[in-house]
């Protein structure tokens, strides 16, 4: 599974969002400007996070958007997700009775595609906006050298 730049530019605008402590909505060319993101492209993004009840916006002069929730509330499994982005990690068509090989049968590896498309889920679903402004998610996959194993560079 690669994460799309719809999913990594929303997590990264959230959290610019909650970095800022303001009692007044944020607009969306502040964070655009700060985080040299497309500003037509944060409004098809934000669109969405509001659709699903992760921001709250508010419109006319000094208008802007908020978190819905607070940082510590909001995970980033809730983001992803409401940007449409797709945590499957098998090869499975949804909304068919095709399967990974592409018929009606699974392919030898589809259990450990599931499993592990889960596992992706529910790392990002117990970390929080708070968890990555405070940085505790540096040396949660510390188990990632076992046995002389090593993560390739990203």
């Amino acid at each position: 599974m690669k994460l799309s730049a719809k999913g990594r530019y929303a997590v990264i605008a959230l959290a610019d969002l909650a970095s800022i402590e303001s009692t007044r909505p944020i607009t969306l060319a502040e964070i655009a400007e700060r985080q040299e993101i497309s500003l037509s492209y944060l409004e098809q993004l934000f669109a969405k996070l509001r659709r699903h009840g992760v921001v709250k916006g508010v419109r006319g002069p000094g208008g802007g958007y908020s978190l819905a929730r607070s940082a510590s509330q909001t995970s980033i499994a809730d983001i992803i997700l409401a940007v449409d982005e797709n945590i499957d990690t098998t090869a499975c068509k949804n909304g068919t009775n095709l399967n990974c090989k592409g018929k009606t049968g699974k392919c030898l590896a589809h259990d450990l595609w599931n499993e592990l498309g889960q596992h992706i889920y529910l790392f990002l679903n117990s970390i929080t906006l708070d968890d990555v402004l405070q940085r505790r998610v540096v040396g949660t996959a510390g188990g990632a050298r076992l046995q002389g194993l090593e993560l390739a560079p990203s």
